[in-house]
C-alpha cells in the first residue's frame, strides 16, 4: 500500500511552498495570531491538543494571544498548571469562565464575551491572524475577518452541527433545535466559503468538503491535519515501565490488559466495548479492562454489570497528561468503538496516535473518519467488522494472529500523527501571504490530488 501522506494541502506542492517557508523563516518575522477556542486550556484535550501546537508555534517565532472558556470545575491548581504552560510557551493567554446553562443562551453569552474580548485585544495587538478552533469561535473569527480585515484560519475539527443531531443532542423533531440546526448550515456553508484556510482532521471529510455543491471553483485550500501526538511524551513502552505501571495498578505480570483511554462522552459505544470485553473474558477469565477516565465510575460499573462484565474485572481511574502515557503502558491493546455516523467522517479520536506512538495493538472499528486506513497502513491493529459476538471473537482470533512490527508500526504512524510535522503545517498556513493563498496555483494544489 502506498503510503498516505495526510499532513497535507496537497502533496508536493505544498511540501515545495513548507521547503520555501522554512528557508524564509530567518529572514522573515513571525505573524501576530489571534487563537480562540471553546475548550479550557485546563482541561486534557487543551493540554494536548491545543497547548503543544501553540509552544511550537511560539517557538517559530509567531506572537499568540488565546482567549478560551475555562469551567468551574476547574481546580485552581489545574488552572495554575494551564498558566506556568502558557507562560512557559510565551503564550498570551486571556481564560474567560464557561456557562453551560441555560442551553443555547448561555453559548451566546460566551461568544459576546469573546468578541469583546477579541476586539480588545485587536486594537491593542493588529493581528495577521485569526485561527479558531471548531465552529462556536468561527462565528467570531469571521466577524472579525469582515470588520478588520484579518486572514480567518477555519480549524473545524468536525462537522459540528451534524454531530449535535447524531449524537442525539439537537432533536430535530423539537422546533426550537431545527432552528438551530438551520441557522448552523447556513453559518456553515459562509465559513467554508470566507475562510482563508481550512484545516480539516481527515481525508474523509477533506473530500466531502471538496464535493460540496456551494464550493466555488476558487474556494480556499484545506490542509488536513490530524489530531496529532507528541512522540517524545508517548515513548515506545519499555520492559521496565510496562512492570511499573502494573505494579502501581496492582496489575499482575500476566494478566491480559485491554485499555480504555478518555471519557466516554456521546460517540463511545461503551456497551459495545463490554460486550466485546466480556468475549475476551470468555477466552481469560482473568483479563482486565483499564479505563483510564476522569468519567464519574458508577455508570460505567453499573454499563458493565448490565453486560455480564464483573465489577472486578474493570479499573477506572484518572490522570493527568503527564501520568497518561505511564499508565497506558500497562495495556497488551486499546479498545475503543465510535458510532459510525456521517458526522464522524470528520473526527480523528487522538487515543489511537497515542496507542500507536506508545507501541500498543488496537481493537477498533472502521467507518470513523481515516481510522480504517491508519490501522491498515501501521498495521497496528484490527478493525472489528460486526458488533456482534461473532464479530468479536473474528477480531480476537485476528489479533492473536498479528505480527506487530513495533518499529516500523510507530514510524508509520508518525507520517499521519507527528506533533512536530503538524506544527509544521501551521507554521507554513501563518507565513503565507493572502495572495498566495488566493492564487489559481494554490487553489489548484489543493483540487488536484484528489
Amino acid at each position: 500500500m502506498q503510503a498516505p501522506q495526510p499532513l497535507r494541502c496537497a502533496g508536493r506542492r505544498l511540501g515545495r511552498r513548507m521547503d520555501r517557508v522554512s528557508a524564509e523563516r530567518m529572514e522573515t518575522p513571525g505573524r501576530r495570531i489571534l487563537y480562540l477556542s471553546y475548550d479550557g486550556m485546563s482541561d486534557q484535550l487543551g493540554q494536548s491538543q491545543v497547548l503543544p501546537y501553540l509552544a511550537g508555534l511560539t517557538g517559530r517565532g509567531h506572537r499568540i494571544s488565546l482567549i478560551s472558556f475555562e469551567k468551574s470545575s476547574r481546580s485552581d491548581a489545574e488552572i495554575d498548571a494551564a498558566r506556568r504552560a502558557c507562560d512557559a510557551a510565551g503564550v498570551d493567554w486571556h481564560p474567560l469562565p464557561y456557562h453551560k446553562r441555560p442551553p443555547i443562551l448561555s453559548s451566546l453569552y460566551d461568544l459576546l464575551v469573546m468578541r469583546r474580548q477579541a476586539e480588545r485585544l485587536q486594537r491593542q495587538s493588529r493581528f495577521d491572524w485569526v485561527h479558531c478552533r471548531s465552529y462556536l469561535p468561527a462565528l467570531v473569527g469571521l466577524a472579525m475577518k469582515r470588520r478588520h480585515g484579518l486572514r480567518f484560519l477555519f480549524d473545524m475539527r468536525g462537522f459540528w452541527a451534524d454531530e449535535r443531531v447524531d449524537g442525539g443532542l439537537w432533536d430535530l423533531k423539537n422546533p426550537l433545535f431545527r432552528a438551530v440546526f438551520r441557522y448552523f448550515k447556513r453559518k456553515e456553508s459562509e465559513l467554508l466559503r470566507e475562510a482563508d484556510h481550512i484545516v480539516s482532521l481527515t481525508e474523509q471529510a477533506r473530500r466531502i468538503m471538496l464535493e460540496r455543491p456551494d464550493r466555488a471553483v476558487d474556494g480556499p485550500p484545506i490542509s488536513v491535519i490530524p489530531c496529532c501526538v507528541d512522540f517524545n511524551h508517548f515513548r515506545p513502552v519499555a520492559g521496565s515501565r510496562r512492570e511499573t505501571a502494573r505494579n502501581s495498578l496492582g496489575i499482575a505480570a500476566g494478566q491480559r490488559v485491554a485499555a480504555y483511554l478518555g471519557s466516554i462522552g456521546t460517540w463511545y459505544m461503551l456497551d459495545e466495548m463490554l460486550d466485546f470485553f466480556r468475549v475476551q473474558l470468555e477466552r481469560d477469565p482473568g483479563a482486565l479492562l483499564l479505563m483510564i477516565t476522569r468519567d464519574d465510575p458508577a455508570p460505567i460499573l453499573a454499563a458493565a454489570e448490565a453486560r455480564g462484565v464483573p465489577r472486578d474485572a474493570v479499573t477506572i481511574g484518572g490522570a493527568t497528561r503527564d501520568e497518561v502515557p505511564l499508565f497506558t503502558s500497562a495495556a497488551d491493546y486499546g479498545l475503543f468503538f465510535i458510532r459510525p455516523t456521517f458526522s464522524k467522517a470528520a473526527s480523528c479520536p487522538t487515543k489511537l496516535g497515542e496507542f500507536l506512538a506508545l507501541e500498543i495493538p488496537v481493537v477498533t472499528n472502521g467507518g470513523v473518519g481515516d481510522v480504517a486506513e491508519i490501522v491498515e497502513d501501521s498495521g497496528a491493529g484490527v478493525l472489528v467488522k460486526r458488533f456482534d459476538e461473532p464479530g468479536y471473537r473474528d477480531a480476537l482470533d485476528r489479533l492473536e494472529r498479528l505480527e506487530l512490527h513495533k518499529d516500523q508500526a510507530r514510524q508509520r504512524a508518525r507520517i499521519w500523527f507527528d506533533l512536530d510535522s503538524g506544527v509544521e503545517r501551521y507554521d507554513a498556513i501563518y507565513r503565507e501571504a493572502a495572495t498566495d493563498w488566493n492564487s489559481s496555483t494554490s487553489r489548484g494544489a489543493c483540487e488536484a490530488s484528489e
